[in-house]
């Protein structure tokens, strides 16, 4: 199995912090929050490879933390520069994943996490559930909020955990599961994702890519018991360096 980890995005939202410094290397506790993902991706069985994929701007950054990184008896990390400078010609999350595909010729089953949301949910619970199912699988955390979900991709899930609908920042959401940035998927489906933006599709969320997905297949949702923290406002940031500091 190999770990894809999107890291390509700008935070602009996060300026001035993320001016000059990507949001996944930003310390959260004494640690950075890269580092508590990373915690989750080597616990996943059978990884061989971990692929960091990010952008020219943050390249350097990424590649000097991974040459710093005591990898010994773990999957070694890979860092990619996808190529885009600013957010005018990004790639968008799909994309990158299409890209990191085509660039390291991957033909395994992939887990693919946002390299900086913070979440405690298993996500080796998430993996046995994957290959119990054995068919592609989202994490699902109940989000009561309204405002939240609209966030976020929302689905309904079926008393077996299959997808029954499921839509990208829906206004009106149909369900209480919000589906947050991991995923994992079979071999067979990562030719999907050309066919998927051939057919005129959005390259960006990577939330959209299952919303299609379920409609031509079996999709299953993992219902985590943990949270998700997508730190995407200076509030958010200082509201979560607080409670990791405590």
């Amino acid at each position: 199995m190999i770990a894809i980890l999107l890291a390509a995005g700008y935070a602009t939202r996060l300026y001035p912090l993320t001016k000059h410094m990507p949001k996944s290397l930003l310390p959260l506790g004494k640690r950075l929050i890269i580092d508590y993902i990373m915690d989750s991706v080597d616990a996943i069985p059978g990884v061989t490879k971990v692929a960091l994929i990010t952008n020219s701007k943050f390249y350097p950054h990424f590649s000097k933390w991974a040459d710093d990184q005591d990898r010994e008896g773990k999957a070694p990390i890979v860092v990619l520069d996808d190529g885009t400078s600013d957010d005018t010609n990004k790639r968008g999350a799909i994309g990158d994943i299409i890209y990191t595909i085509d660039t390291l010729g991957i033909d395994d089953d992939v887990c693919i996490l946002a390299g900086d949301n913070i979440f405690t949910y298993s996500i080796t619970n998430m993996y046995d559930y994957f290959r119990k199912k054995n068919a592609p699988t989202l994490i699902a955390i109940n989000v009561p909020e309204v405002e939240q979900r609209r966030k976020l991709a929302v689905a309904v899930i079926d008393e077996d955990g299959r997808v029954t609908d499921m839509a990208e920042k829906p206004q009106d959401p149909k369900s209480e599961w919000g589906i947050y940035a991991t995923y994992f998927y079979g071999k067979d489906i990562l030719p999907l994702f050309k066919e998927y933006i051939a057919e005129g599709n959005s390259p960006d969320a990577p939330g959209n890519f299952p919303s299609w997905l379920y409609k031509k297949m079996p999709v299953y949702a993992f219902k985590g018991d943990g949270s998700c923290i997508d730190i995407g406002t200076l509030e958010n940031y200082e509201k979560t360096c607080k409670e990791y500091e405590e």
